[in-house]
Order: C-alpha cells, then sequence, then structure tokens
C-alpha cells in the first residue's frame, strides 16, 4: 500500500486526475475507426471485430439472431432467474420514485406555461465483455430506460471466440424485453450506434461503462449522439477510524482492486488501522486525517465514484460529501451492494468527473419541452420590455413581430 500525506505529489495527482490524461493517446485510433465507420459502415464493423475479437461475422449475423437469444436460457444456472428477480425488483422500486410529474405555471390573465417530459426514442447501451462479461450491466441500465418509457433500447456486447453473445447477458436482456442485441464491441460499436450502418439503426444516446476506446469514441460523437458521461476505472474511497473492522476495509478495497484498473483509497483518522490494512492491500492507497474535517476535504477533492463512510456518524459525515458517485454508509453497506442489487445504477462518474456529473438517472432518459401561450392581455404587459430589449440587441424584426399584435 502506498502512503500519502496531504501534501504529497501523488495526492494532487489523484485530485487532477481525470478521463482525458486516462487516454493514453487512443484518441487518433479512434478517430479513424469512427471515419471508418461513417463512411464503409457494416463493413469496417466486420473488419474491426475481426481485428479487436478474432470474430468473423457477416452483417447479417451482427444482430443477435432470436434462436440464440432463446437458446441462451439452456446454458446458465437454475437460481440465476430467481435471484435476478430479487435484484432487478430493488432496482425497479428505486427508479419508480424517480419520476417526475411535469410543471405547470398559469394566472389568471392568460399566461399558460407548461413543462413536457419526453421518453427519448433509441437508446443504445454498451455492455463490456471483454475481460469479464457484466451481466448487472445490462438491469442497471436497461430498466432506468424502461421507466422513463424508452421503446427502444439496442444492446452493444463484443462477441466471444466462437462469434456468440454472453448467455447471461442475453437472458437478462431478453427478461427485460430487449431484443436488439448486436455482437459489437469497443469503438466500432459506439461509431455504429451513434451514426447508424445498414445493419445498426442509429441511436440517440448512448450509455454504459467501457474501456479507453469505448469513454474515448463516446467524447468524440458527443453532438452526433447524447452520451451519459465520460468513465475511466472503478475507483473507491473509504473514511474510516479507530473503530473501524480492518478486515472488511481490506475485503472492499481488493474488492475493488479486482477491476482492470481500479483505485482503492483509505482516508483514515486511525494511524492504527493504517497499519493493519497497508500490508494487505499491496495496490492500494492509504491517507492519513488529522480529523474527520480533514478526510472530508480530501474526498471532496478526490471526487470518487464510490465513497464508503465506515464509522459510527456516517449520516452526518455524508451530508458534508459534495464530490461523490454514491456513498455508502456504515460497515454492512459495500460497494458490492450498489453494484449488484441496491436499487440506484452502478453506472457512475469516475475520474473526478462526480465533481459535475450524476450516477444514472431517469432524467437521463428523457427530454423536456417548454409549452408558452399568452393571450393578448397577457403578451401586452411585456410588450414594452420586449421591444425595448429586442432594439437594444439590433434586432428590429423581433420588435417587429410584437407591434404588429397591436396595430
Amino acid at each position: 500500500m502506498k502512503i500519502l500525506t496531504n501534501k504529497s505529489e501523488s495526492l494532487q495527482k489523484l485530485y487532477n486526475r481525470n478521463v482525458l490524461n486516462h487516454k493514453k493517446n487512443v484518441d487518433e485510433k479512434v478517430r479513424k475507426i469512427i471515419e471508418d465507420i461513417r463512411q464503409n459502415g457494416d463493413e469496417a464493423v466486420i473488419k474491426y471485430t475481426k481485428k479487436f475479437d478474432n470474430v468473423k461475422l457477416t452483417s447479417k449475423e451482427l444482430r443477435v439472431p432470436e434462436s440464440e437469444i432463446s437458446g441462451a436460457f439452456q446454458n446458465i444456472t437454475s437460481d440465476f432467474i430467481s435471484n435476478l428477480k430479487i435484484v432487478t425488483n430493488n432496482v425497479y422500486l428505486f427508479y419508480k420514485k424517480q419520476v417526475q410529474k411535469p410543471c405547470r405555471v398559469k394566472d389568471g390573465e392568460g399566461v399558460l406555461l407548461r413543462e413536457n417530459i419526453i421518453p427519448l426514442e433509441n437508446v443504445g447501451i454498451y455492455v463490456p465483455a471483454g475481460t469479464a462479461p457484466l451481466v448487472s450491466s445490462v438491469y442497471m441500465s436497461v430498466i432506468p430506460a424502461k421507466v422513463a418509457g424508452v421503446k427502444r433500447i439496442a444492446i452493444a456486447t463484443p462477441p466471444d471466440k466462437n462469434g456468440r453473445v454472453n448467455p447471461y447477458i442475453l437472458a437478462v436482456a431478453n427478461l427485460l424485453k430487449v431484443d436488439e442485441i448486436y455482437k459489437v464491441g469497443g469503438a466500432q460499436a459506439i461509431a455504429a450506434l451513434a451514426l447508424g450502418t445498414k445493419s445498426v439503426p442509429k441511436v440517440d444516446k448512448i450509455v454504459g461503462p467501457g474501456n479507453s476506446f469505448v469513454t474515448e469514441a463516446k467524447r468524440q460523437l458527443f453532438g452526433f449522439v447524447d452520451i451519459d458521461m465520460l468513465a475511466g476505472p472503478s475507483e473507491l474511497a473509504i473514511i474510516a477510524n479507530r473503530h473501524t473492522n480492518p478486515n472488511f476495509v481490506v475485503a472492499d478495497m481488493e474488492g475493488q482492486i479486482e477491476h482492470l484498473g481500479g483505485l482503492a483509497i483509505l482516508i483514515s483518522t486511525s494511524k492504527q488501522l493504517i497499519r493493519q490494512v497497508r500490508n494487505r492491500v499491496p495496490k492500494g492507497y492509504a491517507i492519513f486525517a488529522k480529523n474527520i474535517d480533514e478526510a472530508v476535504n480530501i474526498v471532496n477533492n478526490i471526487a470518487p465514484e464510490h465513497l464508503q463512510i465506515m464509522t459510527n456518524n456516517a449520516t452526518s459525515i455524508a451530508n458534508k460529501i459534495i464530490n461523490a458517485g454514491a456513498i455508502f454508509l456504515g460497515e454492512y453497506s459495500p460497494t458490492a451492494l450498489g453494484d449488484y442489487a441496491a436499487g440506484p445504477s452502478h453506472v457512475l462518474p469516475t475520474l473526478g468527473s462526480a465533481r459535475y456529473f450524476s450516477g444514472l438517472c431517469l432524467s437521463d432518459f428523457t427530454k423536456k419541452s417548454h409549452i408558452i401561450s399568452y393571450s393578448k392581455k397577457a403578451l401586452e404587459k411585456v410588450r414594452d420590455p420586449i421591444e425595448k430589449i429586442s432594439m437594444l440587441e439590433g434586432l428590429t424584426k423581433h420588435c417587429e413581430s410584437i407591434k404588429i399584435r397591436f396595430n
């Protein structure tokens, strides 16, 4: 374990980490992939699938056939469906509570303002499966989209060496009534979803985690398509004190480092606790804080994806945290709980982006239109300021469009 001081250069690097620093010069490679798919569509997708996944597919084989989806249920364990129902029920319950009612403003003189909340029509969900099939990412992304009212959901996920999609991914997608699944991974999947090809129809938004190529493709294609966030490797920060069980700390930090490139940081007011865990988590970091306020300040500067507060006054500490993707309170709320079963999506901001991004929400799958209706009497009340401001801006035709209604 690397021990950092509050003023160390390494800690400053943690504070300043971001997705652009994490790119590792992949931007030019991704740019070429995107341009190739823009010009050559399916042909380019097939080429990169052969190159990166070592699987040769035809255009017709890019979409998972119904027979492969139904056959997936023969290759999953018997208790999987019952376990899945428990966790997906939790996710549904959480997101149903997020459903918003449109706002409405009305006065007695002819003013009516309203906001329409409209589900996105087409959403693409990327599900990583390269190093490990992230089955949980299917329901953690699909369910909020379904609750929001999205009608068309397309999943893109890389095929295995036999050209097939992981059966658990297919089973979850099928049970959640997603039948549009494509055997495409990496930057080529993001480009195909964003730009559209003959076999992969274009979507309006792409959500879901991925490697640096996936993240860079999302960054470059933002504008052609909306995205959820730019995310990097998974992260965990833990606030702990002398009362915290060191075995729990070690287990949770090791669980985080299990992710490729995962980051685990212990921030503790107890030097004894740091001594107890330092040799047991060699790839982690530890920072000694003089008091809880200093620990809170460190966390707010790190802006971690996951924060566990493993102290007896966890709630009061959480109220001081302004930068964290998800906060877990107490010793019996490990990050793994949020990864799989608690309810809120595990699609969360990383690399310090918790300063301005949120975890996946229902609002990520909706857009809003403003409805404005004025009577002549109501318009006359604001006639003068409109005319004055429009003339100040030199937009005389704007001004005339108001005046003509009172001639």
